[in-house]
């Protein structure tokens, strides 16, 4: 009996060992780390200020992307507001962010709305668009689902509300939800910025 208590004592350190071994595997994010999906690889829109832009722009920088649109109105100016929120929280380090905003409502989202709907959040924030092929194109890379519908005399978009964030390097990290981005964000991002 006297040999099983230090045996027994062995089994456990050696398993708390193989887990701290596992636990500094990697970051731990409090999103949804997706990294190394197959989506999510390339953008190829233009910004409100007529400059096209890809995802490789932006290689240094930790990218905020939200699928949204100018009429939108519930989540798309929440969410704008929390993570204009998350990046103000990280003090200097919100210069190596670069949020952008991809319009699902090519048809309304004109240049001038973008530009006054983003800047009214931050003024750091890139606003999207495309034609409709260019825009269909991106949410299908991203795995964003959008729909028009008729609303009265005009109409809404219905859409997925995730943003993604994607590293430095240029590699889809993490889906954050929408109503987890006050909560989650600012950590998720510190994080990855290490």
């Amino acid at each position: 009996m006297p040999h099983c208590l230090p045996r027994f004592s062995s089994i456990i350190i050696c398993s708390l060992a193989l887990l701290a071994a596992c636990d500094s595997a990697g970051p731990k994010f409090k999103s949804t780390d997706i990294t190394g999906v197959e989506y999510g690889r390339t953008l190829e829109l233009t910004d409100q200020n007529g400059k096209p832009r890809r995802l490789e722009d932006f290689r240094g920088k930790a990218v905020v992307l939200f699928f949204g649109f100018t009429h939108c109105p519930d989540v798309c100016p929440t969410t704008l507001a929390d993570v204009a929120s998350a990046l103000k929280s990280l003090g200097p380090d919100a210069e190596r962010v670069q949020v952008l905003f991809v319009t699902v409502d090519p048809e309304r989202d004109d240049p001038k709305a973008l530009a006054q709907y983003v800047g009214a959040f931050d003024p750091r924030f890139l606003a999207l668009y495309g034609d409709l092929a260019a825009t269909q194109r991106t949410a299908r890379e991203f795995k964003i689902y959008f729909e028009k519908r008729k609303s009265g005399d005009s109409y809404t978009i219905d859409h997925s509300a995730q943003a993604y964030v994607i590293d430095p390097q240029g590699r889809l990290r993490l889906l954050v939800r929408h109503d987890r981005i006050r909560e989650d964000l600012a950590d998720d991002l510190r994080t990855l910025l290490r």
